[in-house]
């Protein structure tokens, strides 16, 4: 038995933080764990950035409503679970992303949270276990699943590397050039390669 571990922006769907730098025209918030390999340091970064413009989690909700999955995401993901059980490993948080996995099918999506007050102030953030993603697989494998994981950013690849096959979808050319995994850019080439490991 298969379980095909994903990460979620960038492969199943628009990166967050870059559509609300677009949309409140805040250019700080680009950067993205394409950009940034250490998350404590980038939500750092990224909560200050909030704070400074006074963003409240109304204004991420509220995006989130009008966002989409990438196009034949939600397809990729039925016809995937003709080779095992697809599993979301992300960072990002339950607070603001659960309209998108719905849009997904509601996939099992395990993510992290954030400390909001009761004005709508993001004032910290929680993450569930450092390098969690790579500790999911792990865990996945001492239940004797054959885990595929699919990413394509720099907190991807600890996850990428305990996997029985790791691939990376679209990444950034700086991590396609350093790692040793094969690359795709469609979701058909993607099914290709989990269906011959």
């Amino acid at each position: 038995m298969r379980i095909i571990c994903l990460d979620l922006e960038g492969v199943l769907i628009p990166e967050v933080w870059i559509a609300l730098s677009h949309k409140l025209n805040i250019s700080e918030l680009m950067q993205t764990t394409r950009d940034i390999p250490d998350y404590n340091q980038l939500m750092n970064y990224r909560l200050d950035i909030l704070n400074r413009n006074n963003v409240r989690i109304h204004h991420i909700t509220e995006l989130v409503a009008t966002m989409k999955p990438l196009e034949g995401a939600r397809e990729f993901l039925s016809r995937a679970r003709m080779f095992g059980q697809p599993i979301i490993l992300s960072d990002t948080f339950e607070e603001f992303i659960m309209p998108l996995i719905s849009m997904l099918g509601n996939p099992l999506i395990l993510c992290n949270n954030l400390h909001i007050d009761n004005t709508g102030v993001i004032q910290s953030y929680h993450i569930r276990q450092k390098e969690g993603k790579q500790h999911a697989v792990r865990a996945l494998q001492d239940l004797k699943y054959f885990v595929t994981s699919i990413g394509d950013s720099y907190n991807d690849l600890s996850m990428l590397r305990a996997a029985n096959q790791g691939i990376l979808f679209r990444p950034p050319l700086a991590i396609k050039k350093r790692t040793e995994f094969p690359v795709v850019t469609t979701y058909q080439q993607l099914l290709s390669l989990i269906e011959h490991p």
